[in-house]
């Protein structure tokens, strides 16, 4: 760990896209911090319109999980990037929560992660940038023993720079299709939030969807994640075994919003990255009985 005082988030009393817009690298997101900013907000406005009444629970919680996170040097502000895998990771393992790792340039980004899950005897998510297919069932391969589920992350398209470094590709229907056939656990898209997307979904059939904009980090459509599931959550469900969301979940109203949507499984990064820069290990098994499971308020 580091002194407070060096990381790029401001531990901000509202993790809402306010206090760091346009920090990239850092925290923040594209176009003023649009997308991250209507992420947050718009949770309460569907809470009513999805009938998610807190009071009378009428639906259940879905799963948590710890979005996939890289970069620690360049957004996050550690000295060393091998050393943030294992802290995230542990502090999630403690809070007992499901767990995913991504990759990024260069490949040590991935093998940190699949070293830190050997490490702690545990499996996850592992998204994989839309590179050609080659590649990507190469990185399946090195993933083979940590693997809870495979994901294609194919917004990450939409990082310019991302996509130029690493020859990264908008993947086809068929192309994903391959990958999925040679995926020996389920089989997941993330990064669903064009209307486009769902064509997608619909002829590749993933097991699992991800209505993700990259926590306003990528550049696409204007728009929350929360309205976009609003909208089409019902044509999704028919083309996917289930629908995870991620982007702006700060409240346990918002974790009964999205079940009510449709979604049976929530994903956060920045808020518990906040966690563990703030407490350590402890961090992020705080932030879920504080704020995701007693109704706290919308805070870091």
């Amino acid at each position: 760990m580091i002194e407070k005082e060096q990381y790029k988030c401001h531990f901000c009393a509202a993790c809402d896209g306010q206090g760091c817009i346009n920090e990239l690298p850092g925290m923040g997101g594209v176009r003023n911090n649009t997308n991250f900013i209507r992420n947050c907000a718009d949770w309460d406005l569907f809470r009513t319109a999805a009938g998610a009444d807190t009071e009378k629970r009428a639906f259940s919680l879905p799963r948590i999980r710890l979005a996939p996170i890289t970069g620690a040097v360049e957004n996050i502000g550690y000295h060393d990037e091998k050393p943030f895998y294992m802290d995230i990771l542990a502090s999630a393992v403690f809070a007992d929560i499901n767990l995913s790792i991504g990759d990024g340039c260069p490949d040590e980004k991935l093998r940190y992660g699949i070293e830190a899950l050997e490490t702690l005897h545990t499996k996850g998510a592992i998204f994989i940038k839309p590179y050609e297919n080659r590649k990507i069932l190469e990185r399946m391969e090195w993933a083979a023993n940590t693997a809870e589920y495979i994901g294609i992350d194919i917004d990450s398209y939409a990082i310019l720079t991302m996509r130029e470094k690493a020859k990264l590709e908008r993947k086809t229907a068929g192309a994903l299709t391959e990958i999925k056939q040679q995926a020996k656990v389920p089989f997941i898209i993330k990064g669903i939030f064009r209307p486009e997307d769902i064509d997608l979904v619909r002829e590749v059939r993933p097991d699992i969807v991800v209505v993700s904009n990259h926590g306003g980090r990528v550049e696409t459509l204007e728009g929350s994640t929360v309205s976009f599931l609003a909208k089409y959550s019902t044509q999704l469900s028919q083309f996917a075994g289930e629908i995870w969301i991620d982007g702006g979940i700060r409240k346990q109203q918002d974790l009964y919003t999205a079940k009510a949507l449709g979604a049976e499984e929530v994903m956060l990064a920045r808020p518990f990255i906040t966690a563990l820069l703030k407490s350590g290990k402890k961090g992020i098994k705080e932030y879920v009985q504080e704020q995701l499971m007693s109704g706290g308020t919308n805070s870091t």
